[in-house]
């Protein structure tokens, strides 16, 4: 009885229970209820837990569709057809995910470009800042494959086209290569692993997730001044403030979400995806999904060889190592703008550099998306030069040449 008296009135009886044994429900209450948060956060923070909500929206979907795929060649088209017509709102769980991956993009791209450019990736969040670029790469990985599996003729020729990459490693490039297909070419050894992998991989990005999660409660959230909150005056309790406010940009995104896959729902697909694989028959242009068309207007960028004093790098394996160091960058990012000030409210330069690069971006995208012809080549290989500059060339001299503004002490306190 003396012991139970303890228990505080909202963890009596079975939760009490559990809680006094396995301490989920106080964890969760600390972690979610009464966590800290920055009272001046604004809707661009929203879309963290709108990336957490279409993370569980495609691993529920993916298992439903796995449960009616068949990953198999001869069959994998037909497969897709029939959860289409013959399973019980299979059209709804397919649009929902084919659609889900676009919406999970753009989220992850809008939180992204936020941390970009309120530096929530300067110290003390440096790790924080690398879980969440493994948490991008492990997507881009997993949305891949899953662009294999409807095997139409897109995702036949891309799976040719990025397995091929490896084949620009020396020596070693060709075994690659079969390795990664599991035979001489991509055939149903190759759709057969990426459906297990594509299955696999979600869950080791739930696992990165509450990582970046345990990272981000360790200092706290960023906020949009930039400063380091001392003042319990500055925090008010994630909840009930930020789940409401959370819940109405949830509505919001929904009702965009749901225009798609009601309304749209090919709208951001390729239409060669629903013809079926033909290995004798080539696209006439290859391209990927809307959000690897930055990347993939770098790689094609580089159609020269590079010359080096030893030896040369040919075109093929300059343009895939220019492709991964594009995102593998976003990892020194914290060591390459070493600037004292996070929040572009008080970096004039900055922020002019920070907008050129997300236009040079929209200019990448729509590069990657054209045939590589007359002067989209060279307009890729100038966004593709800056797209570096901004990394190793602007941010390094804004560290050392921009001024340092005069930051507010607290939150309440006037800027100009």
């Amino acid at each position: 009885m003396e012991s139970e008296s303890k228990i505080p009135p909202a963890k009596k009886g079975i939760i009490g229970w559990i809680d006094h044994r396995l301490p989920i429900f106080s964890f969760m209450d600390h972690e979610l209820n009464r966590y800290p948060t920055p009272k001046n956060l604004n809707i661009w923070w929203n879309f963290g837990s709108l990336a957490g909500i279409m993370l569980m929206i495609m691993i529920i979907s993916g298992i439903f569709l796995a449960m009616n795929y068949t990953a198999n060649t001869q069959m994998a088209f037909n497969s897709v057809e029939r959860i289409m017509r013959d399973v019980n709102g299979g059209w709804l769980i397919r649009y929902l995910h084919m659609n889900g991956a676009s919406m999970f993009f753009i989220v992850v791209y809008i939180h992204i470009f936020r941390g970009l450019y309120y530096g929530s990736y300067k110290p003390p969040r440096e790790l924080l800042w690398a879980l969440g670029v493994a948490i991008f790469l492990i997507m881009m990985a997993t949305a891949f494959m899953g662009y294999v599996l409807p095997w139409g003729q897109m995702s036949l020729w891309g799976a040719e086209v990025i397995t091929n990459f490896f084949s620009a490693i020396p020596v070693v490039g060709e075994d690659l290569v079969q390795l990664t297909r599991g035979s001489f070419a991509v055939d149903n050894p190759t759709l057969t692993r990426f459906f297990a992998l594509h299955y696999l991989m979600p869950f080791l990005i739930v696992g990165l997730v509450v990582l970046h999660l345990v990272a981000l409660h360790r200092f706290g959230s960023n906020n949009p001044k930039g400063i380091d909150i001392t003042s319990p005056k500055d925090k008010i309790p994630f909840h009930p403030y930020y789940t409401l406010k959370d819940l109405v940009g949830l509505g919001v995104f929904l009702m965009f979400y749901s225009a798609f896959v009601f309304f749209a729902p090919d709208y951001l697909g390729h239409p060669d995806n629903y013809i079926p694989a033909n290995p004798l028959q080539t696209p006439a242009h290859i391209v990927p999904e809307w959000y690897f068309l930055p990347f993939y207007a770098i790689l094609r960028a580089i159609d020269f060889d590079i010359p080096l004093l030893l030896f040369t790098i040919d075109s093929k394996l300059a343009g895939v190592l220019a492709m991964f160091a594009s995102v593998l960058v976003l990892f020194f990012l914290p060591w390459l703008d070493r600037h004292p000030v996070r929040s572009a409210r008080f970096r004039p330069w900055y922020k002019i550099v920070f907008w050129l690069f997300l236009f040079n971006a929209l200019v990448l995208g729509y590069v990657g998306s054209q045939p590589p012809e007359g002067t989209m080549i060279m307009i890729g290989q100038a966004a593709t030069a800056w797209y570096f500059i901004h990394f190793f060339v602007l941010l390094p001299l804004l560290s050392k040449y921009e001024p340092v503004a005069t930051l507010p002490k607290t939150l309440d306190e006037p800027t100009i």
